[in-house]
């Protein structure tokens, strides 16, 4: 439970005044922009973070409660047991155990008022048990199998060794087999593929405690959550919404709706008001210097009626003045930062995009192919698969960023590439970001590019950051930058909803709406799909492609 939790970082607060309860079967989703909080909101509930102000309290005290970041960094040198062992708690409750057990075989009577080690035992036994500590060694292989890591993998295989798509699911593995009390995950949909996304739905749905969560995948909410928390850093508020996501998405439109229309009511009247109070002071005046101009100094009672009529209509403005005073003032909704943008277009590229003909890619164990396709000028591809089917090979394989093993891969004339890769690859390292676009769009001045990222929210204090240190969404947002910077007529963008914000999403769906050049759309935000106008789309799964017509 918290209550006027307040939090942000340095000397800024994103969110104050934060009531929220979370009893057994909940599943809340936390959503709001990029940088409303909603990471430090999980932190501070976890216990990772002190919050600001306000408090926190758990029922029943020793409740077991986990926290699970995104990560997106291997730990160097950690296996896939030792990864679930860290993300389950269980690491952390088999080191409390291990030292409570040294301590109870060294300790002598204890001084009064220390703690008892047999105490102290007891209860680094307890949790080490509500862990799951005792048996993950024989439950975590079945869920590695399960979710079809076993083949090429086994629990002390390094997790720098794994792709993306494996360590996803090795995350999930984790999820799947911890014993949390209540649990916040922070981007758990992350590189998921859609039968991940159905067991994450199912575990979830399926917890008895509570779940505080952050996603950006809006079928996920619509299937997952029972209520919405928003924090709205453009109004600087926060408020939950009952009734799951679809719910939500119309009771915040009548919110602001609503705000809206009692302020443009509250404006009107006062403007009325003003406007009649101006009105009055300007005929108060107006009477005094006419009777002083007209009115003779032997002239008593014409001088008497004309003071009485000056006081009358000093009166009337004191009482409209009164009545302004006494209106109730409602605040202006602000107006919130939305990324809108186009993706810059370039000259129609060749007839022709891109050929592979009976063209084979092995990496490994792992081959694609033989695979025989054709994109034509303009045609709208979506690509689906599993995680390791061979989705991003086959992308790298058609724009030329890998030759075939076998078979032939041509790149037609005149194409302009433009990419968002899974990776973010193409804005990394440690040169700033706005060295490092400058570089990349060398047509554009220094003014230019960093009016150009303030658009996309990468401002002032952004633009200096090595590129390593920007977050995966700021990373993701440069990209987008880049792209309408860019002249492009072949778009291929990679899990690009990725580390994005909602409204962000939305807007990309707008930009893709309206651009007229070649899409190559590797997704599995299922929102997505139904959302953008698609020719074709094609299925990867262990190496071969389906093509259908949409």
């Amino acid at each position: 439970m918290a209550r006027g939790l307040a939090g942000g970082y340095a000397h800024r607060t994103l969110f104050d005044g934060l009531d929220l309860t979370v009893a057994p079967g909940d599943v809340i989703g936390v959503v709001g922009v990029n940088g409303a909080g909603k990471s430090t909101l999980l932190k501070i509930l976890a216990g990772e973070l002190a919050a600001q102000a306000g408090s926190l309290s758990l029922a029943p005290v020793d409740a077991f409660v986990g926290w699970l970041p995104q990560e997106h960094t291997p730990v160097e040198g950690e296996t896939i047991g030792r990864y679930v062992a860290r993300r389950t708690g269980v690491a952390e409750a088999s080191a409390r155990l291990d030292e409570a057990s040294t301590a109870l075989a060294d300790a002598a009577d204890p001084a009064p008022g220390s703690a008892d080690p047999a105490d102290e035992y007891s209860t680094a036994l307890d949790r080490w048990l509500a862990s799951g500590a005792a048996d993950l060694d024989e439950r975590l292989p079945a869920v590695l199998a399960d979710l079809g890591l076993a083949a090429n993998l086994s629990v002390d295989s390094p997790m720098t060794s794994l792709s993306g798509g494996q360590r996803a699911r090795v995350a999930l593995a984790a999820l799947l087999c911890s014993r949390f009390d209540i649990v916040f995950l922070d981007e758990p949909t992350n590189d998921l593929d859609l039968d991940g996304l159905a067991r994450l739905e199912a575990f979830v749905q399926g917890l008895r405690g509570g779940v505080v969560l952050v996603s950006h995948d809006r079928e996920f909410l619509a299937r997952s959550v029972t209520r919405v928390l928003e924090l709205d850093l453009a109004q600087r508020t926060n408020r939950v919404y009952g009734g799951g996501y679809e719910a939500y998405l119309e009771e915040r439109a009548t919110v602001r709706r609503q705000a809206r229309e009692d302020y443009e009511e509250f404006a009107t009247k006062k403007a009325d008001l003003v406007g009649r109070a101006r009105t009055q002071r300007e005929w108060s005046s107006k009477g005094v210097r006419n009777a002083m101009r007209k009115a003779p100094d032997n002239d008593k009672i014409r001088r008497r009626a004309s003071s009485e009529s000056s006081e009358k209509q000093a009166q009337k403005v004191r009482q409209m003045e009164s009545r302004i005073a006494r209106l109730d003032e409602v605040e202006e909704p602000r107006k919130e930062w939305k990324l809108e943008f186009t993706i810059g277009e370039a000259p129609r590229s060749s007839a022709v995009v891109a050929t592979l003909n009976e063209a084979v890619v092995r990496q490994g164990g792992f081959v694609l192919g033989p695979v025989s396709l054709q994109i034509d000028a303009g045609e709208r591809i979506g690509i689906t698969g599993p995680n390791g089917a061979g989705k991003s090979t086959l992308l790298r394989l058609l724009l030329g960023d890998l030759g075939p093993d076998a078979g032939s891969a041509s790149l037609g004339s005149s194409v302009a590439i433009g990419r968002i890769d899974q990776a973010r690859t193409l804005l990394t390292g440690s040169a700033p970001l706005a060295d490092a676009f400058e570089e990349l769009v060398p047509e554009c001045t220094a003014s230019e590019v960093r009016t150009l990222l303030a658009k996309f929210g990468l401002k002032a204090d952004h633009v200096p950051r090595p590129l390593d240190e920007l977050s995966p969404g700021e990373r993701t947002r440069a990209g987008l930058a880049l792209l309408q910077a860019r002249g492009v007529n072949v778009l291929a963008l990679d899990e690009p909803t990725n580390h994005l914000d909602l409204e962000a999403i939305e807007q990309l769906e707008q930009a893709l709406e309206v651009y007229v050049g070649t899409l190559l759309l590797v997704t599995h935000d299922r929102r997505m799909l139904e959302n953008v106008r698609l020719d074709r789309r094609w299925h990867v799964d262990a190496g071969r492609v389906a093509d259908r017509i949409v």
